[in-house]
């Protein structure tokens, strides 16, 4: 291929071209296997049917355990007519060269793995067991996070930046309905009509998620107030909305008077790059309106109000504080399971045929950087610090590793 200056160039740029040149040699078939998620609550699916009748396609074999499909509304006819094999011993699925999950293996799961498969899925150290961390280490699994995968570019998140997004707009749905008269709300509607004044919403947080909750909250015909800590990010919401929406930072009194009259108060804070959180006093909320509104988009994160920080998986998801309705799911995507699964789907298929194209995992890292910081565990090697400190384990980088698998 050439460019307009005359010179020769090959599309897969910063992939060697020695590389390229074995790439037909080296493509090879990969067992997929995706089990079924045995979290309470959890829907999502890493694969849907049509995923899969891709993978299948170029050669691929997917292992589907029976059931996995049902909570994105798939059967298992679905998945077998797509090409998959269909199993219900949750064993085979774990013999798979790569096991897709949403959420991380359970240690009896670890325990049913054949060593050195690679593992996907989203961390939380209030799901991933310590014993289930160190097993995979004994068995020289690789593990990823979803988390810290980036694209080509390495500046970008595309998993998280596709969850925030959905994340976002669900947000805006579920205070919706939550402010009606059939959730014991005040029976507002989220929005405006003539000679009412519309709904007022709190956006804490402009990043991706802050931008799509305020995309859908303006085209409901709410007002929005935007308040970050990050001046980058507010300077981007505002580009990226096009509309003069008024932004702040956290400066006390104005965020004081936006949660006097919020009806709705969303908290969609990123935590910045040290994993520092920043979290709303009590007292704000104490503030607010009786029977106002706040969802905590953060809250697998540790919350981003200090009435939403001391939320535990053996407590209600919704609560009343202070006269005010709180929304503290975890992994809010859930309720929109489907959508969410179609999204990962769209993520997951150029991903693993990049994987089978050039003959596994291993070459693979070799070769995508951004894949490579999605790597928490290599060979049974802890590589990522902020996953394996909290399990008393130190890290390497990976790249010491590299050379000698």
């Amino acid at each position: 291929m050439e460019n307009t200056s005359g010179q020769s160039y090959t599309q897969f740029h910063g992939i060697p071209q020695e590389l390229l040149c074995s790439m037909a040699k080296n493509a090879s078939s990969i067992t997929i296997g995706i089990p079924k998620e045995r979290y309470d609550g959890e829907k999502r699916v890493g694969l849907t049917p049509e995923a899969v009748e891709i993978l299948t396609g170029y050669g691929h074999r997917v292992i589907i355990e029976s059931g996995a499909g049902l909570g994105i509304n798939y059967s298992d006819n679905h998945y077998a007519e797509a090409g998959a094999e269909i199993t219900d011993s949750p064993a085979i699925v774990f013999q798979s060269d790569i096991v897709i999950k949403i959420l991380p293996p359970h240690p009896e799961e670890v325990a049913l793995m054949r060593p050195r498969i690679t593992v996907c899925s989203f961390v939380s150290h209030q799901l991933l067991r310590p014993d289930a961390f160190r097993l995979m280490m004994a068995k020289k699994i690789t593990a990823v996070d979803y988390r810290f995968l980036l694209d080509e570019r390495s500046n970008y998140a595309p998993f998280m930046g596709t969850l925030a997004e959905i994340e976002g707009y669900a947000a805006i749905t579920i205070a919706s309905d939550l402010l009606s008269n059939s959730h014991g709300g005040k029976g507002i509607l989220l929005g405006g009509v003539a000679g009412i004044s519309p709904t007022e919403i709190v956006l804490v947080g402009a990043g991706n998620a802050g931008t799509t909750a305020a995309k859908a909250a303006l085209a409901m015909g709410a007002t929005i107030k935007i308040f970050d800590n990050d001046i980058c990010r507010l300077h981007k919401i505002r580009e990226a909305l096009g509309l003069q929406v008024p932004t702040s930072n956290f400066h006390p009194n104005v965020l004081k008077n936006a949660f006097r009259s919020a009806d709705v108060v969303i908290g969609a804070l990123p935590a910045d790059p040290a994993g520092h959180r920043y979290v709303i006093a009590e007292e704000l909320v104490g503030t607010m309106k009786k029977g106002a509104l706040i969802i905590d988009l953060c809250i697998s994160q540790g919350g981003c109000f200090e009435t939403t920080c001391r939320w535990n998986k053996n407590m209600p998801d919704i609560f009343e504080q202070y006269g005010v309705l709180h929304y503290c799911k975890p992994f809010i995507s859930n309720s929109v399971a489907r959508t969410t699964s179609m999204a990962f789907s769209n993520l997951f298929v150029p991903l693993l045929t990049a994987i089978g194209d050039l003959g596994g995992v291993q070459n693979y890292i070799q070769t995508n950087a951004g894949f490579k910081n999605g790597i928490y565990i290599y060979q049974g090697k802890a590589v990522n610090n902020s996953i394996s400190t909290p399990y008393g384990i130190q890290s390497n980088n990976i790249d010491i590793y590299l050379t000698a698998f």
